[in-house]
């Protein structure tokens, strides 16, 4: 079948998101070419697995906090399942929980990936408000991507992109927690694969300059550190391994 065929399995992560996944899961519906909307209940202590399932999503729960990365595996896994009937492997679109009625507005993920112009499409948020961080994080991630694959992304830790089944499971195993994203896009452009940043007009809850808020910062930052310097440190192995062999290094 031709690229008319390619259908988008939504997948959302998702923990205690029960005031916002009804209009997120309606919303990613509506979506083009969207034939599977899959909410992963990530040990969710409130009712978000019924609320989503009710507003019309297919539902797998996680029944303890496994975190993000486990949770984007588990929908891959429930996605890959319902791919086996004959047609082609579905683009996977990962979005957050919160984004409510503007979930819709990630559909320009899935044409450069459907066009084949792009291997992952990542979003790039407009500035929203309530958010109080400095960029500390943002930038690290950015100067770690760029000093390993030589890309500078605008948004290195947008959790909103589509990509598809091969460059998924190319960038399997995912990084742990907060650091998920950065570990992905390392992984997948330093095997050649190709990614696009794409604005979308997208709300959700910002992270806000009170002691919660920088208490979420420091974790992410601690997170996209472990995951960066796993990847030097198998950049640095891979190095030794290929002079030993005559072989070139992947480029870092």
């Amino acid at each position: 079948m031709g690229k008319n065929a390619q259908r988008v399995a939504v997948i959302i992560p998702a923990k205690d998101e029960a005031e916002r996944i009804a209009a997120t899961v309606r919303s990613a519906r509506a979506i083009p070419h969207v034939d599977l909307v899959l909410v992963v209940d990530d040990g969710s202590e409130d009712k978000t697995q019924h609320v989503a399932r009710d507003a019309g999503a297919v539902v797998v729960r996680h029944s303890h906090n496994r975190g993000k990365a486990a949770a984007m595996e588990t929908g891959a896994a429930v996605v890959a399942m319902r791919d086996a009937d004959g047609r082609p492997p579905r683009l996977l679109l990962f979005i957050d929980g919160d984004l409510g009625d503007t979930a819709v507005n990630t559909a320009p993920l899935v044409r450069p990936v459907r066009e084949g112009v792009a291997d992952v499409a990542i979003a790039l948020l407009p500035k929203q408000a309530g958010a109080g961080g400095r960029g500390i994080v943002v930038g690290a991630a950015r100067r770690a991507i760029e000093s390993m694959t030589g890309w500078s992304p605008t948004q290195p830790l947008s959790g909103m992109r589509c990509l598809t089944r091969e460059a998924f499971e190319a960038a399997t195993p995912l990084a742990r927690g907060w650091g998920v994203e950065t570990g992905m896009t390392i992984d997948l452009l330093r095997r050649g694969y190709v990614a696009v940043e794409v604005p979308c007009d997208l709300k959700h809850r910002a992270s806000a300059n009170d002691l919660k808020g920088q208490m979420h910062r420091a974790a992410q930052y601690r997170d996209v550190m472990l995951a960066v310097g796993a990847r030097r440190a198998r950049a640095a192995v891979d190095g030794v391994r290929s002079a030993g062999t005559g072989t070139q290094p992947v480029r870092s």
